[in-house]
Parts: structure tokens; sequence; C-alpha cells
């Protein structure tokens, strides 16, 4: 641990002021590696220095986006970057309890992280005067429940009061100003926190150079899928293209197969086709830009890349689809998650995210009807926009993209006429036409014979 040069950068950051660790953090332009890549630095300065309240620190493990498992491998191989990226983050917001939120199904993670703990303890980098410098901080590991909704950070927040993981409304409750028992609180991502201490090692301006301009650092990829060799891959942000990234790092597709997809950003991101063309502005050395049209291959591997190609760099979690995936399974696979994943407590994701599975269910059954492809649309698009919370568009945001770039797949798949809405015997012409409709099959049920006369209704 420390004969690695361990916490040699907790020891550094201990002599300098809290101020300085925010502004390193700031002008490195660290972005958060959960999935919404957000600054770092901006989000630990909403917090006051003057502050009276308690300050907690929440680091997110509840790793549970699909095609993302770059969280678990640095909890497993490197437990005590973490413990030293909390423990700077908590000096310089002045928090003295940080919480290690980890995903219920992680049991071997959790064990690591509490040896871990106590490991540092017995050093003084955890607890009472760290390494006599007057601080306090302890750290604690809480398990979840097995939600991906947890990964929401007010969700997560609800959890770690004993609460049922439903997300907050934004505003007020932005959990730097009510988060943790309606105290400022800061969640960041467990890669996040990781950079911390690098980041203080480096400098904020030294680490800044590593990626591109707004996408700094580095970051860890998870490329899975139909490659040849799955795994997680630390990359300069924005050094690296698709292309390499699948054909170079991750070996390339099976023998015989094509490129047709990538999911570039865990299963909530949209899908790109690989015969797609994409027209991205590139900034020139001299300030200017220029518009270039790009295949899939040469999109960079960074946040703001991504994003002009109409997809996410998200939580780093690459799925790779060859020619042989039939697209409406893929989507359908996707909506069994989401639709078991709701909460519930916001109707249109409840009820919509159910309809989109049920519809793929019958598409891939063999029932699907003309209309289907359509109303996947719309089903998406009243999710989109209209929740508490992301998962509204993590849901809608995977239909919404498979039924337009495949829509061939989805029409081939929904054949059948659009059956009658009611059965024959209750068609809107017999009841006009008749007075009066027989119920004698029903007649068993003693619940009738208070509706009305027998026989009819």
């Amino acid at each position: 641990m420390r004969h690695d040069g361990g916490y040699e950068q907790l020891k550094q950051g201990l002599t300098m002021s809290r101020s300085d660790i925010v502004n390193k953090v700031k002008n490195s332009g660290l972005r958060g590696r959960g999935g919404a890549g957000f600054s770092c630095g901006l989000k630990w300065s909403f917090i006051k220095p003057d502050e009276k309240r308690p300050v907690y620190l929440i680091c997110n493990a509840d790793e549970s986006e699909p095609g993302t498992f770059k969280d678990r491998y640095i909890i497993h191989h490197d437990p005590h970057q973490l413990l030293e990226g909390i423990l700077i983050s908590c000096y310089a917001l002045n928090a003295h309890t940080a919480y290690i939120y980890i995903r219920g199904e992680f049991p071997v993670g959790a064990k690591i992280l509490e040896r871990a703990i106590e490991e540092a303890r017995a050093h003084n980098f955890v607890g009472k005067n760290i390494l006599g410098s007057g601080f306090d901080t302890e750290i604690y590991v809480h398990r979840g429940a097995g939600a991906y909704i947890c990964g929401e950070e007010t969700g997560l927040i609800e959890s770690l009061e004993g609460k049922r993981g439903y997300p907050r409304i934004k505003p007020p409750y932005f959990p730097a100003v009510l988060g943790l028992y309606m105290c400022p609180t800061i969640v960041n991502n467990v890669e996040t926190l990781c950079h911390v201490k690098h980041i203080i090692a480096m400098g904020g301006a030294e680490y800044a150079r590593l990626g591109r301009p707004n996408n700094t650092g580095t970051r860890i990829v998870c490329v899975s899928g139909d490659v040849q060799r799955p795994g997680y891959f630390e990359i300069e942000v924005g050094a690296v293209t698709m292309g390499q990234l699948i054909y170079e790092m991750a070996g390339g597709l099976r023998p015989g197969r094509k490129l047709k997809a990538v999911i570039p950003g865990g299963s909530s991101a949209k899908v790109l086709r690989a015969d797609e063309r994409f027209k991205l502005k590139r900034r020139q050395t001299d300030g200017s830009t220029v518009e270039r049209e790009i295949s899939i291959d040469e999109i960079l591997m960074d946040f703001d890349s991504l994003t002009a190609a109409g997809s996410m760099a998200g939580s780093g979690g690459v799925i790779v689809l060859d020619d042989s995936r039939d697209m409406v399974w893929v989507l359908n696979n996707i909506n069994e998650f989401y639709a078991h994943e709701s909460c519930g407590q916001c109707t249109p994701c409840r009820e919509g995210s159910l309809w989109m599975k049920k519809i793929t269910d019958r598409m891939l059954r063999g029932g699907g009807v003309v209309e289907d492809p359509e109303t996947l649309k719309t089903i998406g698009d009243n999710i989109a926009g209209r929740t508490i919370c992301a998962f509204g568009e993590a849901c809608a945001w995977p239909t919404q993209s498979f039924v337009e770039k495949f829509s061939e797949e989805f029409a081939a798949r929904a054949q059948k006429p659009v059956p009658p809405p009611l059965p024959p015997e209750y068609t809107p012409e017999e009841l006009i036409e008749r007075d009066e409709i027989s119920i004698a099959p029903l007649a068993r049920d003693p619940g009738w014979e208070k509706a009305g006369t027998a026989g009819t209704i």
C-alpha cells in the first residue's frame, strides 16, 4: 500500500488549502465518469466554504448499467486508490463522513472495501486526526438491495436514509443543497474519485493536457458484445477512435462478421448504425471550426464527439453488435431490463417501459401488427422529458433510436393487420342493432344479478 506510493497525495493534500484542491480539480477539467459527464470541480464548488451544516460525500459504486463493469474492477484490484481519492475529496469539501454505496450484487467488493478501510485506519489514514492534521473522517460501506434506480444520486440518497429508492424532485432537492439528511452532499462515481489523487499529483493544468479540450484526462471504457477480446481499457479521452477501440484494442469482430451497430455509452445510450455518416465540427489549432463528414470508425471516444454523433459517452460501456444480431431481439432485451428496473414513481416511465417490453415481446413471438413500430416511437416520445429523473430518457432513448435506425427490421416483424378493438360479439354495430345482448354464459356469476334485470344490460 505505502511502499507503492499509496496515500502520498493524501499527505500532500492535507498541507494544501481546501480551496486550492477544489481549484485544481476545476482546472483539470475532470468530468464525471458515471454517465452524465458533469464537471466535478463545478459540482464541488456548490458547497459553501462557510457551510455550518454537516457535509457528506457519497461514492456511487452502484454500478448497474448493462455493458458497464469498470468500477467493480477498480474496487477488486485497487481499492486504496479509491479510498485515497475519497479522503482527499472529504478534506477539500470539509466532509467528516463518507459513504461508499455499493451494489448489492457485489458482496466480494464490499468485503474488499471493508478490509481496505481497516488497513487504512491502521496507518492513520482514516479516523481521528488523520496524519496529525487535525482532520477527522470516517468511511462507511453501505450495500444496496439491487435496484438500478439507486444509481441515480437522489434515489441513492433515499435508499441510504433507509427509504424506498425514489428519486427526488430537482429543484429543490439538489444534493449539494438538500442531500443526505437534508444536508449538503456531493455524490461522485468510483472512477471520478480515483482521478482526484492523480490531479493532486500532476496538478490541474498538467492533467488537463491529457485528452482534448473539455474532454480531459483518461477514462476506462468497457467493451462487450461481438468482439474477440472484450474487456476494460484505459484510454486518453478523445485520443482513440471508435475503430481503434473495436479493431485494435478489443481484437475486432468474429471471423466473417461485419459491424452492424454500436451502443457507445451503456444500454441507455442511443444506438449508432455502422453504415451511418456523421457530420461533426472539429476545432482547428487557429480556433476556427470545420465541419467534417465521418464514419462510425472515425468518431473520437469523448463526451462531445459522441454527443454530436447523436448518442453519448455515458458510463463508458461500449456494446458492439455484428450483422448476426436481430435488432428487435436486442431492443427487447434492453426493454426487459428497464421494465423490471423502473421504480414506478412516475406514470410515463412505469407504464411506458412495460408497454414497450410487451410490444417487442409480441413482435418476437410473431404477433407484431403494422402499427407497432409507430406505437413504440410514440411511447418513447411520451416518456423522455416527462419523469422526475433521467431514467425516463434511459428507457426511452434505446427504443426511439432502434426503431428509427433499424426501421426495416421492425417493419418486417410487424406485418399483421391491426385487430379489431372489441371482440365480434360486442362490436359497435351489434350494440346499435340490438337493445339486448344475451349474457347466459355469465349467469352463473351472482354479481350480475345485482346489476339489473337478468339477461339484459
